[in-house]
């Protein structure tokens, strides 16, 4: 049975009656549900933790908008556009997900069948292992609860526990939740929490933490890499387990815009049905005027290679290619993931018009239904081969089990070579304007390759910003959103974007609108306060140009904590560093 289709009204007034019950008498009212009589059995336990689901994992806008370097969106987040500002409250410093996880685990002693109350705790763990592992990324240091407060509870504003108790944690309750579903719960289920959802847990929450611990220069990081590395390999070898999903020429496209996730790859995914009324909004999101104008920047198009594997950005001319000769023999998912024909520039800032997650009715704007992953095997084989090219340990082998497969499904014919791409590191992804700047040392050739596939095999899954966070490269967000390449013959007429022999836009800089026939029309901006071209009369398109984006290193790979917690705290809650007024 699928989560969405739980009914989690139930859930909520379970949630919201009990939240009230705290100081019941012992005396249990006939007339109405305690918590004495409830939690007593699978079916009720499973009830109130569907709730678990919808309020901890993604919401579908955080899934595909993805916003950070890589994908532009209007308006541009705080944290992008470098205007972000301590809040009074707010600011993702809530704990009402974690109480009601907390409330579960209080009450589990209802259940007199053991081997359900393992179950739920290792659920309920799961889950506040996910919780934490957000408010970490966000925050650093966070107070740990491991059971309910009250109102007057001296620990409701305690001091922020260190970073590295909360992840030992963390880690403790991935670990719990996998040894107990090892045994109660090893089924592949796409809608529910199972052994594999934890071990995919485990290989994200140690790839991050080890890959920011190693580029903070926190310490001791090779221990969560090695978490990394021997969770992602459970799931990697794993009998009856998962493998890439390839069926027909469009393999990648097909996994995002099928109605029902396929579970030959997805771990775990988001139920969505047209018939239930239970919709999002991405084919809106990619092809409304008013909804953003979303769009690939340059920078991650030039990431994608040549179909023959070879690097794009090699080319002499690659930077003043127009767009019907730059898609031509290049990786198969970029045509996957934007528009090569029919572009729609009424929707998109850059030209390069989202694709990925669309059906097949190209010009659908209203809701969509299709399953939005939260696992896949994919994310899996990225984590394991950058953890192990972190860690110093990765072979061909590694890179041929995870990388080279993913180019394969994709049709990329040439292959990944190591220690090809240790001696020539690409000079695109080292540079500052495009690329990384704090990779070193023999590795750092795959692990620019390694990032490269990443950022191409999951964007728009919602993984960029903290990608670059714990990378320490935020630098990247204050490098410039560009769009792609017109020549200055392109100006003021009539233009063929994809070179099919038919006029779509007349891309003009003249006060008043030019007339030259039935083709949208897209005003530049001269004066950098809307879209404008890099080199005045030509150049690629500049989008929020007028922007002084900016990045700082000292403040901004944390968030701020909210003023109003600081003040209830008696400034026992401390402020982050940088953001001190």
């Amino acid at each position: 049975m699928k989560i969405m289709k739980y009914t989690l009204w139930a859930t909520v007034g379970l949630s919201l009656l009990f939240a009230s019950c705290e100081n019941i008498l012992d005396i249990n009212p006939k007339d109405r549900l305690t918590t004495k009589d409830y939690f007593t059995n699978e079916e009720q336990l499973q009830l109130y933790s569907n709730q678990f689901y919808s309020n901890n994992f993604p919401g579908d806008g955080d899934i595909y908008k993805d916003n950070a370097d890589v994908l532009i969106v209007s308006p541009l987040d705080d944290e992008v556009s470098g205007q972000r500002v301590i809040p009074e409250t707010g600011g993702g410093w809530s704990w009402s997900a974690l109480r009601s996880i907390n409330f579960l685990l209080d009450n589990l002693g209802n259940c007199k069948d053991q081997k359900v109350r393992d179950k739920y705790e290792a659920l309920a763990r799961f889950f506040r292992a996910y919780f934490y592992f957000e408010k970490v990324k966000r925050f650093g240091d966070v107070p740990w609860y491991d059971k309910v407060l009250g109102s007057d509870d001296a620990d409701l504003y305690k001091a922020r526990d260190s970073r590295e108790f909360v992840m030992g944690k963390i880690m403790e309750d991935l670990n719990f939740a996998i040894e107990v579903f090892k045994e109660t719960n090893r089924t592949k289920e796409l809608y529910r929490v199972t052994w594999w959802t934890a071990q995919a847990l485990k290989s994200r929450v140690g790839l991050f933490e080890g890959t920011y611990r190693k580029y903070h220069r926190l310490g001791d990081y090779e221990k969560y890499l090695n978490d990394c590395v021997s969770a992602s390999n459970e799931i990697m070898t794993a009998s009856g387990g998962y493998s890439l999903y390839q069926s027909g020429s469009q393999s990648y496209r097909n996994l995002f815009k099928s109605e029902n996730a396929i579970d030959a790859e997805i771990i775990l995914a988001r139920d969505y049905n047209n018939d239930l009324s239970l919709v999002h909004k991405v084919q809106a999101f990619e092809n409304s005027p008013t909804l953003g104008r979303p769009g690939l920047s340059k920078k991650l198009v030039n990431y994608y290679l040549m179909k023959n594997g070879n690097r794009f950005t090699d080319q002499p001319n690659y930077a003043t290619m127009e767009f019907k000769d730059e898609i031509v023999n290049r990786d198969p998912r970029l045509a996957q993931t934007i528009r090569t024909s029919n572009i729609n520039m009424n929707v998109t800032m850059t030209g390069y018009h989202l694709l990925k997650y669309a059906n097949d009715n190209m010009s659908y704007t209203g809701d969509s239904s299709n399953d939005l992953p939260l696992f896949r095997l994919a994310e899996v084989y990225l984590n394991y081969a950058e953890a192990k090219a972190e860690l110093g340990t990765l072979t061909q082998t590694d890179i041929d089990n995870t990388v080279n497969k993913l180019r394969t499904r994709a049709g990329v014919t040439g292959k990944l070579n190591m220690n090809a791409a240790n001696l020539s590191p690409d000079p695109y992804m080292c540079a500052p304007e495009t690329g990384y700047v704090n990779v070193t040392g023999d590795n750092k050739g795959v692990i620019l390759e390694i990032r490269r596939e990443r950022a191409i095999e999951l964007v728009m899954e919602g993984f960029r910003y903290y990608d670059l966070m714990r990378w320490k490269e935020g630098q990247c967000m204050a490098q410039s959103f560009k769009g792609f390449y017109l020549p200055a013959t392109a100006i003021n007429k009539a233009y063929d974007i994809d070179g099919d022999g038919t006029n779509d836009v007349c891309f003009y800089t003249t006060s008043s609108q030019p007339s030259v026939g039935s083709v949208t029309y897209v005003k530049l901006a001269s004066d950098g306060s809307g879209t404008s071209l890099s080199e005045g009369n030509y150049g690629n398109l500049l989008c929020y140009s007028w922007i002084d984006r900016t990045w700082n290193e000292n403040r901004d790979y944390l968030y701020p904590i909210p003023r109003q917690e600081i003040i209830l705290s008696n400034g026992v809650v401390t402020q982050n560093p940088g953001w001190n007024e």
